[in-house]
This record gives structure tokens, sequence and C-alpha cells, in this order.
């Protein structure tokens, strides 16, 4: 969990973990069938959970063709979670991320090579020091068509033998997070964890992919 972060760094900044403090509650049915979600003006969204919303956020909003990536909660069935809540491990959330991009610039495809070059593939219940349910890997998809790239993926990165620890899931529902959760990275650079996890992450991620980084965009 975060607050790991905080004292393996000499308690150096405040982490995205706070303490959780309220139980699980507003169960909803969980249904099996995905959500397909209407493209907007040209814009699509996907769903992806990989960790701390706040490192996946940062890496995903330096992509060509995404215009913007939103903190939150999905692949659980509690409604309206808060972070106290997601935070006990108890609501079945992990920490996700709402991506908003253009189809024409950047493909689906795309992004979820972006998922898997941006993580510890085999890494389960959490990435990095941040460990438990609600920081698992998850890959929501909404047709067909998306499981099955998402599925050719993994059956890729498996035939190269990595264990793949991700979760496939359809999607169902995103709730956003709490306001100071958004942009995080952006409005806290100086932030021990963000220094010291998030920007190390985002690094690694954009020498695996140097290629899809938005022009100007570095760490």
């Amino acid at each position: 969990m975060k607050f790991l972060t905080i004292i393996a760094f000499l308690a150096i900044a405040n982490s995205c973990n706070q303490d959780p403090s309220s139980s699980n509650e507003n169960v909803a049915s969980n249904d099996e069938e995905p959500i397909e979600v209407a493209t907007m003006q040209g814009r699509e969204k996907a769903y992806f959970a990989s960790g701390c919303f706040w490192c996946v956020e940062e890496i995903y909003e330096s992509v060509k063709g995404v215009d913007e990536a939103i903190s939150g909660y999905s692949g659980g069935t509690t409604k309206n979670p808060t972070y106290e809540q997601s935070n006990t491990g108890n609501t079945g959330h992990a920490e996700a991320n709402e991506i908003i991009y253009d189809p024409t610039v950047v493909s689906f495809e795309t992004l979820v090579d972006v998922y898997f070059a941006s993580q510890n593939i085999e890494q389960v219940n959490g990435q990095g020091p941040d460990r438990g349910s609600q920081y698992r890997s998850i890959v929501f998809y909404q047709n067909d068509e998306q499981k099955k790239i998402i599925n050719d993926k993994i059956a890729q990165l498996e035939a190269d033998g990595y264990d793949v620890a991700a979760e496939v899931k359809p999607f169902q529902k995103f709730w956003v997070a709490e306001d100071y959760h958004q942009d995080y990275a952006e409005r806290n650079p100086s932030n021990g964890y963000i220094q010291n996890v998030s920007i190390p992450r985002w690094r690694r991620f954009a020498k695996e992919m140097p290629e899809v980084i938005k022009d100007g965009v570095s760490h």
C-alpha cells in the first residue's frame, strides 16, 4: 500500500493511500454483459486498472490521441464508492482510469499495448509498492472486438513467457474519484510518491514506447 512507500522513502511525501475507515455498502448486481459507452463528438472511452490511478493517469495523458485520463474506481460492486471505502479492499473495486481518446489518432489496440508496457505484467494484486486488491490490474472490454484484442495481446505475452496477472472483465460502471485525485501528478509535482514512484514508472514506459509520447512531454 502507498503508506509503505512513505516509509520506504523516509516519509518524504504524502502518498495516494490514506487510512481506510468505511465499510462496504450499497452493493449492486454484477451483470456479465459488457456496457458499451457511446462515442461522443468523435471521442471514445476505454477503462484500465493498473495500480495507483495517479500513475496511470499521467501515463495515458502523455499518449498521442488521448485527450484526458480520469481517475476513479471500477471492477467492483459497491455503488458510489469513496476513496476511504476503496482502500479497505472490501468494495471489489480497483483504482481505475477512464481514458478519453480520439480513435482516428490512437487505436484501442495501442491503448492496450500502453497498458501492458506501463506495468509489471506479472505482479498480482498491486503495482510496485502498492499492494491489495484495490490496486490489482484489470483491463476492461466493452464489446467482442475489444475482448479479442485484449485476449490476443495476453496470448502473445504468455507465448513470450510472461505469467499475466491482469484480469479481463466486461465493463460495467466507472465511478469518478474525488476532485483532489484528478491531475494529481500535475498539481503535486514535488510530492515524494510522484517523484519516487510515479515519475520513474512513467520513464520506464516512455523508454518502452517512445513513439506514442506526445511532442514536448518529458520528465
